[in-house]
Formats: C-alpha cells, structure tokens, sequence
C-alpha cells in the first residue's frame, strides 16, 4: 500500500483518511485470502495509518496535519460503519489491531486518544463489532493502556455526563466479552488505596447488578481463551476475581477513612449505601467461586490452573495490614464501630480464602496462607481457615457439579478434597454476609465431632436455563454509514 501515498498527500484530512480506510479495508482482505500465516500488516502501512489518520508528522520538520472536531466526529462515524459493514471477524481484528496496535513510538498516544473516542461512541450506538475488537485489544494490551481507556469510559458515563449510566449498562448485553474485561480493567484501575482510586458509586452499583446477573459474566475471558496461549507480560488478569475480592476485602477500611464522602444526614434518597453494596458484591464473588469445579474438571484444569494468584493475595494482605494500622491510629468513633469495619475486612478476606481454595481458585499450601496472613491481626473466622485441616461448604446455591445433560439427575458429588461423610455438613452462616446469604459458604470448625453417616440426598432440580453457557453473540447490524470514497 506504500505506493498510495502520493493520491492521498493533496487530499483534505478527512479525505485522506477516509481513502485510506477504504484501501486498508482492501488490503486486509486480500491479505486474510492469500493464507498467509500469520497475516501481518507491513510496516509500510502502518506507516501510512500513523501519517494520514494518526496524523504523526513523517519527519520531524514537517507540521502535524490537525482535524477539527467536526471532521473527527465525521471520522468515527466513518470508522462505526466500517467495523459494521465488514461481515469478518478476521478482517476486523487485523483492521483494529493495525489502527491501534501499540507501537511503542510518539503515534501512541494519539492511538490511544483516538481508541477512546471510537469506543465511547461504540458503546452510545450499539457498535458490537467494535467493542468486540475493543475486548481483544484489552486482552493483548499491557494493563497501563488498558485502565486508561476504562478511565474514559468512566469520564464519560459515570462522570461528564449525568444519566448516561444506563447507556454504559448496555454493554453488558451488547458484547459480554467486552463487559467482562471492562470489569477487569476497573478492579485494577480503582484499587481503592486513594480517595481518586476510589470506584464511583454509579460505577459499583452498575458491576454488582451485572453479575447478580450473570455470575457467568466474570469468566467469560476465561472461558474463551485457547488454553494453549499464554497471556502477555503485564497485561490484565484473566478474570477480574482477584481485583473483585480486593474490593470487597478493602472496602470497610477505604470507605470509612475517605473524607469525601457524603455525611448521612446530607445523602440523597437516590444515592445507595456503600455497605450493602459491598457486601451483595462479596456473596456474588463466593458463588462465582463456587462454580469453578464444574468449569475446571471440564477443561481438565482443576489443581493445575488457579484464577487467583497467592502474590496477589500476598499485595492484598499488605494493604490490608496498613489500613488496620491506620484505622487503630485514627479511631475516632465508638469503640464498636472501630472494631466492627476491621473484623468484617477480615471475615471477608477468610471467607475469600476458603472458598477459593477449596473450589481450586487458589492453589498453595496452608502454610503460604499463614505467611501471607502473619502481619495480620487476630480474627476468629481467619484463624479457623488458617488452621483447620478440611473446610467444609455446603452447595445450595450452586449447580451441579456438571454442566452436562445428565448431571440435572444426579445427586451433588463431594469435593474431592473433603472426606466422604463431610459432603453433607451443615454450616452456618457468618453474620458478615447480608442477610439474604443464609446459605453462604462458611468454615465449620475442625474439632466438630465425627457425623454419622448420612443416607443419600434427592438429587437436585434441573439447572436452570440462566446458568446456560454463555451463547455466541450475535453482531448487530444497524444503519450503515457509508466509508467508500465517492470518486
């Protein structure tokens, strides 16, 4: 494509670009048809995407060629329709990846001004092709580039814009996948250490409603990814777990030390209470967990692979750690309310650990877990799944342990770590859950005196329809605007 340069340097801005999308769009096509493996765009043409839609001068004398925001728009209006109109996914991945691969050079931040434009104005209109190229891209991506474009989807809908929220919602049935690593890319970018990293309320209430949802919703990245590609250095996590348990555990210390939060008596009807929030989010994340036995005995990944990974958990006990010192520094509320948010920080951090490990989430020994806990004050909750040899759950709000046809008739099997008399121990709830968790999964106490053996339980009802795998998502097909240049 190197020898178009010459038609498009008297072209306007926005003509040139608009030639060259349609000669890329070409290009790749012919490229994908030619059976190259891989199909990789030339350098040349990259070149040209950097000089006549990035518009990064070719040589450092040379000015920069600049669009007004009228001729930009008119440019992502075009971008939309050719996302749209090309039927292939495999032209559109390589089209996206050649418009907003990183490069590593002066073009990028202007890929990344333009990505976020693109993928703002994909998500008001619907654009499942694009925000469907836009999942890959936060998958490849180092996770740096990847929460600055989560940053303005949150500018734009949470924050610029007021009751825009439902709008963002949406993509939650538009495009999962993107939903998914959306999810990813805030629980890294809000880790709760700043009153800035501070997730807004309309963002929380938005990701608790989609995975009460959906709790299939966080592992769909998971779920979709060859097991034989390794993830790229630094990029995001595979799911968005680990930042989803971050939250939860942190979010009684953080809350209650940010100063800007709204005092009680000055709260909108409107606005909800953090707490409940958190702590539906909490539940949520255990039953997740809770699914993954099913999910990993069926890709044969179960005690090889763990989603959660134990330095992660150790950078989250280190903060966790700081925030409770801090918290005994600066109490200054009543002896019970400074008690309660560090004992609830910390049944939830056990609770965490428990169901991780037991639903193969987290792979290492006890002995791990007591050295990441160490620096951690006492807590009785914690100190049960630190030191008892088996942790018991019950299984009554999760599926079978199978999502197969067949497993609708069969009675749940025990983990295969539990002991054969252990699978039908009750446990009780731990008044940290809301009160809705009756059933939430809770270590019992390892000097419980030996059951007698149980007789056999009536199996389950059938799964129901809305723990289905997940289904292929459909491309929605909308008013086309045309690209083609008019000659």
């Amino acid at each position: 494509m190197g020898d178009i340069r010459q038609s498009l340097l008297p072209r306007d801005v926005l003509s040139a670009a608009k030639e060259l999308l349609y000669h890329l769009d070409i290009y790749i096509c012919n490229l994908v048809q030619s059976g190259r493996q891989p199909p990789q765009v030339d350098s040349k043409t990259l070149d040209l995407i950097e000089e006549f839609i990035l518009h990064a001068p070719k040589d450092r004398n040379a000015s920069a060629r600049r669009m007004s925001a009228l001729q930009e728009l008119q440019l992502l209006e075009i971008m939309c329709s050719c996302f749209q109109e090309q039927s292939r996914d495999t032209v559109r991945q390589l089209m996206f990846s050649a418009l907003f691969g990183l490069q590593g050079n002066a073009a990028d931040e202007s890929r990344m001004a333009l990505l976020g434009k693109l993928v703002s104005m994909a998500v008001a209109m619907g654009r499942v092709p694009i925000l469907e190229c836009a999942a890959t891209w936060l998958q490849r991506t180092h996770r740096v580039y990847c929460v600055r474009l989560a940053q303005v989807l949150v500018d734009d809908y949470c924050s610029m814009v007021p009751g825009s929220v439902p709008t963002l919602q949406n993509i939650h049935s538009a495009s999962p996948r993107f939903c998914c690593q959306f999810i990813t890319a805030v629980t890294t970018l809000y880790d709760l250490t700043t009153e800035e990293l501070t997730p807004p309320i309309e963002l929380l209430q938005m990701i608790v409603s989609w995975i009460q949802e959906d709790p299939r919703l966080v592992l769909i990245t998971f779920l979709n990814t060859p097991l034989t590609g390794s993830q790229p250095i630094n990029s995001l996590d595979v799911t968005p777990l680990g930042g989803l348990v971050r939250w939860c555990v942190k979010a009684p210390l953080a809350y209650k030390t940010d100063k800007k939060q709204t005092p009680t008596h000055e709260r909108s009807e409107n606005v909800p209470e953090v707490g409940p929030l958190f702590s539906t989010l909490h539940l949520s994340v255990l039953q997740v967990l809770m699914l993954l036995p099913n999910i990993l005995n069926e890709k044969g990944l179960f005690g090889r692979m763990g989603l959660l990974q134990l330095d992660s958990l150790a950078a989250l006990t280190s903060e966790l750690s700081r925030l409770l010192d801090q918290a005994d520094k600066h109490a200054h509320a009543s002896a019970a309310d400074a008690h309660a948010a560090p004992q609830l920080a910390l049944d939830r951090l056990a609770q965490a650990l428990q169901v991780a490990k037991a639903n193969g989430a987290l792979l290492c020994s006890r002995e791990d877990m007591r050295a990441i806990c160490s620096r951690l004050p006492h807590n009785n909750l914690l100190q049960l799944v630190l030191s008892g040899p088996v942790m018991y759950y019950n299984n009554i709000h999760t599926p079978p342990l199978a999502f197969s046809p067949h497993a609708a008739h069969s009675p749940i099997a025990s983990h295969p770590a539990l002991p054969t008399h252990a699978a039908h121990s009750p446990i009780a709830s731990h008044p940290a859950l809301p009160t809705h968790a009756a059933h939430s999964p809770i270590a019992s106490h390892p000097a419980l005196p030996t059951h007698p053996a149980h007789s056999p339980h009536t199996p389950l009802a059938a799964l129901p329809a809305s723990h289905a795998p997940y289904p292929a998502q459909p491309f929605i097909t909308g008013m086309p605007f045309p690209f083609r240049p008019n000659h």
